[in-house]
């Protein structure tokens, strides 16, 4: 077994990680890709919690914007994640791993409700357990969810992986001289409104001294040199 620094992980990938070669969905090579990451974790004996985001389906803040109902597009934008968290299970279970879909919002055909008890439960056994539908309340986002899971289910990291490296001063897309930050803390990443998550998530995280590091997903063995310490990606801690 690697020599670990976090034993148990909440991973937050970003919706739009699981398009891949695509512009809109999801692309099934992308979900085998993160499970193998996800099930060397778990050989490595990580504790494993998962939230998936839904914009490479449907983004209810931006259709808001436009003239949707908020309420109305953000119970859309859940549903998206739980058609995410399901692909994701799939994809995980064909890698012969015990997993439990947990959600927000009440549909006992598809998944199973969120309790805090019973995840932390299935968690200490093995599982992963991945928690869709956000926090089950409009107006929050999936990084807010993200936050409020891993600190319920008392995880030591919270990643959040995504299509970049890390955490930068500027778009690096736009702009090629952005700098990227090696280690930060919840007050420089707040003050600066950096973007890498919401005010809500990050004060959560500050609030109850939860470490959160930022990675591209598409690097191999990102996950597990996260969790093993190692410099890599932006560390954001008190």
């Amino acid at each position: 077994m690697p020599n670990l620094k976090y034993k148990r992980l909440l991973v937050k990938l970003s919706g739009e990680a699981l398009m891949g070669q695509y512009e809109f969905g999801i692309d099934p090579q992308m979900i085998q890709n993160l499970a193998v990451e996800l099930k060397k974790l778990q050989q490595a004996g990580i504790e494993i919690g998962v939230v998936i985001g839904g914009g490479n389906i449907f983004r209810g803040a931006g259709l808001a914007a436009a003239g949707l109902d908020r309420v109305a597009g953000d119970h859309m934008g859940m549903l998206a994640t739980v058609m995410n968290a399901i692909a994701m299970k799939d994809g995980l279970q064909k890698q012969g791993l015990s997993v439990t879909v947990m959600s927000g919002l009440s549909m006992p055909q598809v998944c199973e409700a969120y309790t805090q008890r019973d995840a932390r439960i299935r968690i200490e056994q093995g599982e992963i357990v991945i928690f869709a539908a956000g926090t089950g309340n409009p107006y929050f986002t999936t990084d807010t969810g993200a936050s409020l899971r891993a600190i319920e289910i008392q995880a030591d990291l919270l990643i959040k992986a995504t299509k970049v490296d890390g955490i930068y001063d500027a778009d690096p897309v736009e702009n090629p001289d952005a700098h990227r930050y090696e280690q930060l803390t919840y007050t420089e990443a707040i003050d600066q409104r950096l973007g890498v998550m919401d005010i809500t998530a990050m004060v959560m995280c500050h609030e109850n001294d939860l470490d959160m590091a930022v990675c591209n997903i598409s690097e191999p063995d990102a996950l597990l040199a996260l969790a093993r310490g190692e410099n890599l990606g932006t560390r954001v801690t008190n």
